[in-house]
């Protein structure tokens, strides 16, 4: 168990399956974990970038301004071969900005299902974006800015048709390499282990361990 001052982190995010994961490897960590729904009233930052990296950037430098907490986001996808990389850093907007995470999934097998081609290959990309001050015991002066960066990408193939009840988004399509189960039919603590997420948050984990003990 890692002991320390409680050091209030912020979870760039109002999607519970994110935080849940964020909480599972930040556990030991003498973090208190926050989220925007802490905040009613906050703005939500449109993700209008083009990449993951400037999207993650955006939504960690908003709120850590608004909040004046130390802001961990993340932008992810799904990168499909056979559709050029779509949806790519615009897979929470597939379908449009209302569809539910089953009609954007559904969207994306009737777009799959109408190429000749195979195979179905894809990946899964995460960018995770820590923004603040320089230590995190201090007062917040000036503006917050990019404390670190860290990314995670995990390969696999798009399934016929859903299946599993686990996870979110395009979980229960997306089957990872090595695997013959969904995200969503995987137990948590495995995906959690294996995921674009996961591996992006244990690098994030790893400078987060040294500076929040920092005086």
């Amino acid at each position: 168990m890692t002991h320390g001052p409680q050091f209030e982190l912020l979870a760039g995010t109002s999607n519970r399956g994110k935080i849940r994961e964020i909480q599972d490897v930040l556990a030991d960590l003498p973090i208190v974990l926050r989220s925007v729904t802490d905040f009613p009233g906050i703005p939500i930052v449109d993700e209008v970038g083009k990449t993951y990296e400037v999207n993650a950037a955006l939504k960690a430098l908003s709120y850590a301004n608004w909040t004046s907490l130390t802001t961990l986001a993340d932008d992810s996808g799904l990168e499909v071969d056979a559709l050029d990389g779509m949806p790519g850093p615009f897979s929470a907007r597939y379908g449009g900005d209302f569809a539910s995470g089953s009609d954007r999934t559904r969207q994306l097998l009737s777009a799959l299902g109408q190429k000749q081609t195979e195979p179905r290959t894809a990946r899964f990309v995460c960018c995770l974006t820590l923004a603040g001050w320089d230590l995190p015991h201090h007062e917040r002066i000036g503006e917050p800015v990019i404390l670190k960066v860290s990314k995670g990408q995990i390969e696999g193939q798009i399934a016929k048709e859903p299946r599993g009840l686990n996870g979110f988004g395009y979980d229960p399509v997306f089957v990872p390499v090595g695997h013959e189960m969904t995200f969503a039919e995987l137990p948590t603590a495995l995906k959690n282990r294996i995921s674009h997420r996961a591996q992006a948050l244990a690098a994030m984990r790893t400078f987060l361990e040294d500076w929040v003990r920092q005086a």
